[in-house]
């Protein structure tokens, strides 16, 4: 890996992403809750099982630590606001021919590149979880990109094992925008018929060669996460995910939600 990379996060995207890429080089993790970080990071490497030292992850709680990185992703939640308040300040904190990237999966690079000051620099950079074992990353850039950014990511992504597709900067990139609708399709389905989730996942797992069923998937992708990428898109969100959410039911990461863990 030639890039010194950064990554800005602590949750399961920053953590696998950070795993990831120690397996060659060193990562600076920046975390708001270093210590919460750093299980997180472990229980990351764990999976991993012994391809990587969870050592050569240094997670640090100062933000200044990441301009030492050639190559700094933001991999926080998916919120706007947030997201851009972070990106100003890496903008502000990283040297000029940094790289500045963001793992979003559902908001307008263009806009997040615009918030960090730095547009010439910046990449949509979205993994997929659980980081480690899924090979796709999507590249989105925004119109001002210039210079070796476009290679760069690229670059990172092969020499993380990735396959890196370019993608157009619209929301929801290609993956979400063509899951998330069937995603909702499925609980849709099940308010409509009142079909058992088992069932459900067991005709797309059987039926159509899907490794993993519909609702099951939104429960592991979050049932939160899920309605926020939906709205992004323009996707119809069925009642009975909003319902389960009023409950606390947010899929694997809460215990239950279309089923329970």
């Amino acid at each position: 890996m030639r890039e010194r990379l950064g990554i800005a996060g602590s949750g399961a995207i920053a953590c696998g992403l950070a795993a990831t890429a120690a397996r060659h080089g060193e990562v600076v993790l920046w975390a708001r809750s270093p210590d919460k970080a750093r299980t997180s990071v472990e229980k990351a490497c764990g999976r991993l099982k012994d391809e990587v030292d969870a050592d050569r992850i240094r997670v640090v709680d100062d933000l200044a630590a990441l301009g030492e990185a050639s190559f700094v992703v933001e991999a926080i939640a998916e919120q706007p606001d947030a997201k851009a308040e972070l990106l100003a300040r890496l903008g502000a904190a990283t040297a000029d021919d940094a790289v500045l990237g963001t793992t979003t999966s559902s908001l307008s690079v263009t806009e997040l590149a615009a918030a960090s000051g730095r547009p010439e620099r910046f990449v949509g950079l979205h993994v997929f979880n659980p980081v480690p074992r899924m090979q796709l990353v999507e590249l989105a850039f925004p119109p001002q990109v210039n210079g070796d950014t476009r290679e760069r990511p690229l670059a990172l992504c092969e020499a993380l094992g990735k396959t890196a597709v370019e993608v157009p900067d619209i929301a929801g990139f290609v993956v979400n925008r063509l899951l998330f609708p069937y995603l909702f399709s499925a609980a849709r389905l099940q308010e409509e018929t009142g079909l058992e989730s088992e069932a459900i996942d067991e005709c797309m797992k059987l039926g159509a060669g899907h490794p993993m069923g519909p609702l099951a998937l939104l429960d592991f992708v979050g049932l939160d996460v899920s309605v926020a990428i939906g709205e992004s898109i323009g996707t119809e969100i069925p009642q009975r995910v909003r319902d389960l959410i009023d409950e606390g039911a947010l899929g694997k990461k809460s215990g239950r939600g279309f089923y329970t863990y």
